[in-house]
């Protein structure tokens, strides 16, 4: 039976990187995968998945009103699909992720998705929100905070390093703009308190 899988963490922890790893396993036993990220995320290129260990490939870039069952249903046609590997899923919508679960219970397509659970505020992303409640299996991928413990948060940083408490939740960026921590450090970071 095909599964709906999400892989979450805080920044750093190397989704992207085993993204791409399952996907390069998956095509040197000469299977079809189709990899998907934001359109939002256009650090490097739209369409592209990057890692920070410096490996990458070509992606679909998808949009929020993007129908994903459609598009698989669409590209199974011309081919045989033996996985499904979405990068950046935090920013799926609610539909989507319902759509990425008719893909692993329909066409019987394993979904494997890897993203952020929480913004800088501590609030879960859309697409988190919903992968974590109708997911088939939950995986953390653990980063460290400098202290060394699990880091769990995402601190947002100013151009001077200081933490940034408001704005939208959603701002692109890498270790310019963010910092994976623990909780400790990022409640004395921040004065959050929920």
């Amino acid at each position: 039976m095909a599964k709906l899988y999400f892989y979450y963490s805080a920044m750093n922890a190397g989704k992207s990187t085993t993204l791409l790893q399952s996907s390069f396993n998956y095509q040197e036993r000469g299977m079809n995968t189709l990899l998907l990220t934001a359109a939002l995320d256009d650090r490097y290129k739209t369409g592209a998945i990057n890692s920070r260990l410096g490996i990458d490939s070509n992606a679909v870039a998808f949009q929020g009103d993007m129908d994903l069952f459609s598009y698989v249903a669409t590209d199974m046609k011309d081919r045989p699909l033996h996985c499904v590997l979405v990068d950046e899923a935090q920013f799926l919508s609610k539909q989507q992720v319902f759509q990425l679960a008719a893909v692993a219970d329909s066409l019987k397509v394993p979904v494997l998705c890897y993203g952020l659970r929480t913004d800088f505020q501590a609030n879960l992303f859309e697409g988190s929100q919903w992968l974590l409640a109708i997911a088939d299996e939950l995986n953390e991928l653990k980063t460290i905070c400098n202290c060394g413990s699990k880091a769990t948060m995402n601190l947002r940083i100013d151009e001077n390093g200081k933490a940034v408490t408001k704005g939208e939740s959603i701002e692109i960026g890498g270790n310019e703009r963010y910092v994976a921590m623990c909780r400790k450090h990022f409640v004395e970071k921040t004065g959050w308190q929920g």
